[in-house]
C-alpha cells in the first residue's frame, strides 16, 4: 500500500500552530509511516514551533497586509504571486494525498494552488468569526471544520462539519494533575491561584491591567502566575515575588491549568476551545486588534451561554469589582465551570482527522 502524505499549513500566531501540530500528530498515530510537510511563513513562528515538534516545514516569502501604506504593502502582490509559485513546486514534488489549512498566511497561497492542481483541500476554521482568506478558500474546499454554530452565512452549509477546535491531548485529564501541578508550581494549597495569559506574544493591555491590580488581588489572598509574554518579560520581571510568578512563556500548560481556580485570558480561538475543557472560570479580555474583531465574537460565543465573563478593554476600570464579586462568590464560581465545560469538544482533533481521512 502507498505511504500517505499530508501537507499542512497554519501559522503566524501559536492560534493556527497548535492545531496543526494537533492534526499531524493524530495523523502520525493512525498512518506511523505516513510523510508530513509543513509549508509556513518564512521568519514567523512556525519555523521554530514545528521542528521542535518534530516535523519537517518549508517557507513561503508572504505576509499580511500592513492597515497604513508601508514597503511592505509595496511588496504583497509580488509576495503572492511568489508565494503560489513555491506552493506549486512544493505540491508537485511533494505528491500530497490531501492539504490541511488551519489559518495564518501561508495557507492562503498553499490552498489556492491545491484546489487548482485537483488535491483534496479541508480548511480548519477556529473562529467564530472566520477571515477574509477562509471565506475565499471555502468555495473551492472539500471540507471545512469549524468549531461554532452558525457558520452557515460564511461557508458552503454541505461542505461544514462542527467538530471544535483540536486541544492539547494533556488537558483531557488535569484533575488528576492539581497535586503534581501546585508542587511544579510551588504554590500555597491553601489559597485560591489566579492564572493571567496574555498569548504566546504576551498583551500590554492586560500586562498594565494585572500590574496595576496586584496589590488588590494580594490582598484578597491570591496567589498569581502571570505569563507575561517574551516581549514583556524585562517589564515585569522584577514583579516576581511571593505569590506572584512572572513568566514569559509556559512549558507545562497542563500543569497551570491543573493548578488554576481562576483564569483571565486573552479570547483566541485555540485558548478559548482548551477553557472549555480545562473548565476554570474565565474572565476574557478579547484583544480589539485582530481582524473583525473575532476575539470579542470567540468570547461572547461562551458568555452567551453563561459559561465566562466578558470584559472589553474599554470596561477595564471595572475589573477590580468584577474579579472580587466572583472570588468571594463560590456559587458563581461553580456554575461558570459547570457552564463552559458543556461547550467542550474533547473529540475535535479526532473528528477533523476522519474528515481529512476520508477524502484519500
Amino acid at each position: 500500500m502507498a505511504k500517505h502524505k499530508f501537507i499542512l499549513s497554519g501559522g503566524g500566531t501559536g492560534g493556527h500552530i497548535y492545531p496543526a501540530i494537533a492534526i499531524a500528530n493524530e495523523l502520525q498515530s493512525r498512518f506511523p509511516d505516513a510523510e508530513i510537510l509543513f509549508v509556513g511563513a518564512k521568519d514567523k513562528m512556525e519555523m521554530q514551533k514545528v521542528p521542535q515538534a518534530g516535523y519537517k516545514i518549508q517557507g513561503l516569502w508572504i505576509a499580511g497586509l500592513q492597515r497604513k501604506l508601508t514597503l511592505q504593502n509595496a511588496m504583497f502582490p509580488f509576495k503572492v504571486l511568489s508565494s503560489l509559485w513555491e506552493s506549486r513546486k512544493i505540491i508537485k514534488r511533494f505528491k500530497p494525498d490531501v492539504v490541511i489549512g488551519t489559518g495564518g498566511f501561508a495557507s492562503g497561497p498553499l490552498l489556492k494552488m491545491a484546489n487548482s492542481m485537483n488535491i483534496p483541500t479541508v480548511i480548519q476554521e477556529q473562529n467564530s468569526y472566520p477571515g477574509i482568506t477562509n471565506k475565499l478558500l471555502s468555495k473551492k474546499a472539500n471540507s471545512i471544520c469549524v468549531a461554532y454554530d452558525n457558520l452557515e452565512r460564511f461557508f458552503p452549509a454541505d461542505k461544514m462539519i462542527l467538530t471544535g477546535n483540536p486541544v492539547r491531548q494533556d488537558l483531557l485529564d488535569i484533575q488528576e494533575k492539581r497535586k503534581e501541578a501546585i508542587e511544579y508550581f510551588n504554590l500555597d494549597p491553601s489559597k485560591k491561584t489566579l492564572l493571567i495569559l496574555g498569548g504566546s506574544l504576551g498583551a500590554r493591555r492586560i500586562n498594565q491591567l494585572i500590574e496595576k491590580e496586584l496589590p488588590n488581588l494580594l490582598s484578597l489572598k491570591v496567589q498569581v502566575i502571570w505569563q507575561c509574554g517574551k516581549f514583556y518579560l524585562e517589564d515585569y520581571k522584577n514583579y516576581n515575588r511571593h505569590n506572584v510568578q512572572v513568566i514569559a512563556f509556559i512549558e507545562r500548560m497542563d500543569l497551570v491549568y491543573a493548578a488554576a481556580d481562576m483564569i483571565v485570558s486573552r479570547a483566541g480561538a485555540s485558548s478559548v476551545s482548551e477553557l472549555c475543557i480545562v473548565g476554570k472560570p474565565v474572565i476574557f479580555i478579547p484583544s480589539p486588534n485582530v481582524a473583525e474583531d473575532h476575539q470579542t465574537k470567540n468570547a461572547e460565543a461562551i458568555v452567551n451561554k453563561k459559561g465566562a465573563i466578558l470584559l472589553k478593554e474599554s470596561q477595564l476600570d471595572d475589573f477590580s469589582l468584577v474579579f472580587e464579586s466572583l472570588i468571594k462568590d463560590q456559587g458563581k464560581q461553580d456554575q461558570l465551570s459547570e457552564n463552559i465545560k458543556l461547550l467542550a469538544k474533547p473529540k475535535a482533533t479526532e473528528e477533523i482527522v476522519d474528515a481529512i481521512v476520508k477524502l484519500i
